[in-house]
């Protein structure tokens, strides 16, 4: 018996080694067995395929993939005083991984836990900032790390109300161990933090640069 297969993980599931076993979409690919390595909070799962090339061959691959569930993000702007709403956190994977200290600044973003991706970013925005926002404007949708993370992030951003709330409180869920200071920053400066290395996080400088592109700020600002 294989917990999260025949018998229920923490979380209650079973059967999450039938996931991708019905998937047809793509003739060269064959779905033959599915293998739950652990399934903790996430499911990590071990596929066997077989996959048919470019010049006709066929070939047995394996591949891990983690799933963590999907999740969306949001750059929250004031483009009156052209400033951007930030956070920032402790990140172990990133601190193991060369991060000098594994405070990463980022936009608000969160795991979807059964809401829609618009539901899921106000929460994150209120539980990570405490900002009422705006109209939400949907980006675009990405595949963060395809070749080993199933989850696909939508990409929000959203106009925030200027408060007399201090930007340096500490936000979070304290129940999740979040920990999470908010910076104000002008765009110019976030964008010029991306240069310098300080704004490392792959969704937060994506949506910057669309900001600066096709968004908000489009035309504005320039990094300093």
């Amino acid at each position: 018996m294989t917990t999260g297969a025949d018998v229920p993980d923490r979380r209650g599931r079973t059967g999450l080694d039938q996931h991708g076993r019905e998937l047809t979409g793509n003739p060269r690919v064959r779905i033959l067995d599915v293998q739950v390595l652990s399934c903790d909070w996430s499911v990590l799962r071990k596929t066997t395929f077989d996959y048919r090339h470019g010049d006709g061959h066929w070939s047995r691959e394996q591949r891990e993939t983690y799933d963590r569930g999907d999740g969306a993000t949001l750059l929250l702007h004031d483009v009156a005083r052209g400033t951007v709403l930030l956070t920032r956190q402790f990140r172990l994977p990133a601190y193991v991984n060369g991060h000098p200290d594994g405070m990463l600044i980022e936009a608000a973003a969160g795991l979807l836990d059964g809401d829609s991706a618009e539901e899921a970013v106000r929460r994150e925005a209120a539980e990570e900032t405490g900002r009422r926002i705006g109209e939400v404007e949907h980006v675009f949708d990405v595949y963060m790390s395809p070749g080993s993370v199933t989850e696909r992030l939508h990409f929000f951003a959203a106009p925030y109300e200027n408060t007399t709330a201090q930007p340096e409180d500490m936000r979070g869920v304290a129940d999740e161990g979040e920990d999470i200071e908010v910076l104000e920053l002008p765009f110019s400066t976030a964008l010029a933090m991306i240069r310098r290395g300080e704004i490392a996080d792959a969704k937060t400088i994506m949506l910057l640069q669309w900001a600066a592109l096709d968004g908000p700020f489009k035309g504005i600002s320039r990094p300093a």
